[in-house]
């Protein structure tokens, strides 16, 4: 800087020379009290990243918490926030917030401490622990399992012991539908609509829509689909049922346990009911379409 003239002082800016006295943005924000820092302690402890990885890292390090939390009620419950806190290193403010979070959604409750749990005086502290909720939202092995009965159940009763157990199971689902009557359009779709409602609360998503000259049923989801794979007795059940309930025949297009995105079965609507099948001769009686197949589950319009 420097004086020009005596009368006037003016100031004039002396280019490169006190650049270093002036505060100018440098890029850097310091982010000050970061409300996840017992978080990022526990992340370390389940493989998370580290304190000094990005903030977009911090959901990451959320749920490896919430994970760890989860474990220790489930292997420890009931267990206080307190020692929660002592062995994943979190503050008690961070633990109350994930038991608040898997309270809120019924997956952790909380109850008082017994009087001969509590330790020094004051209000009894709460435990907290898993509910069914939240034991069901662990990992289970119930595919293995029912694998493995089924083939206990074939090793001492042999094929056809799977195969009635099979039925057994399909009939169970669509307990309570009566065979169609009047074999019609308007009567096979209605009870097509029922079929779909049973398996629909057993769990298999199913619903209807109409195709061409038919209808077809979507089971958009299987239960049982890896059973299925290895014992195909329980697909084969199912068909069996269809056909039982609508009174004529019906085709298996496609099967999640093959691969394909749904179980999706063709109703023909204008073809002879079984029992008129069963009387006609061999030469008139309607067979399967063998080239109708569709093993992407889409019909052929």
């Amino acid at each position: 800087m420097g004086f020009i003239g005596r009368s006037r002082a003016l100031w004039v800016r002396a280019p490169l020379l006190d650049s270093g006295k002036e505060f100018r943005h440098t890029g850097v924000v310091k982010t000050v009290g970061l409300p996840h820092d017992e978080d990022s302690r526990a992340g370390r402890r389940t493989g998370a990243a580290s304190s000094a990885a990005p903030a977009t890292l911090v959901p990451s390090g959320e749920g490896h918490t919430r994970a760890a939390i989860v474990q220790l009620l489930l292997e420890d419950g009931p267990i206080t926030a307190t020692a929660i806190g002592t062995k994943l290193g979190l503050t008690p403010a961070g633990v109350r917030r994930h038991l608040d979070a898997l309270i809120d959604s019924g997956q952790a409750r909380a109850s008082r401490s017994a009087p001969w749990q509590q330790k020094g005086r004051g209000r009894p502290a709460k435990q907290y622990q898993l509910t069914s909720v939240g034991r069901g939202r662990l990992g289970h092995a119930y595919d293995d399992l029912a694998g493995a009965a089924i083939r206990q159940l074939g090793e001492i009763g042999g094929d056809q012991a799977i195969t009635e157990f099979a039925r057994k199971r399909a009939r169970t689902i669509v307990a309570g539908i009566e065979p169609v009557g009047e074999h019609t359009p308007e009567t096979t779709t209605a009870k097509a609509g029922e079929i779909a409602e049973a398996f629909t609360d057993a769990g298999f998503a199913a619903t209807t829509r109409k195709v061409g000259a038919g209808v077809q049923i979507c089971q958009h989801h299987c239960p049982v689909s890896h059973v299925a794979e290895e014992f195909p007795q329980l697909c084969e059940a199912e068909l069996e049922a269809f056909r039982d309930l609508l009174g004529t025949h019906v085709q298996r297009l496609a099967t999640i346990a093959n691969g394909d995105c749904a179980c999706t079965t063709h109703v023909p609507l204008f073809v002879p009911p079984i029992t008129d099948m069963k009387s006609a001769s061999p030469s008139t009686a309607a067979q399967p379409a063998a080239g109708r197949t569709n093993d992407s589950g889409r019909s052929a319009e």
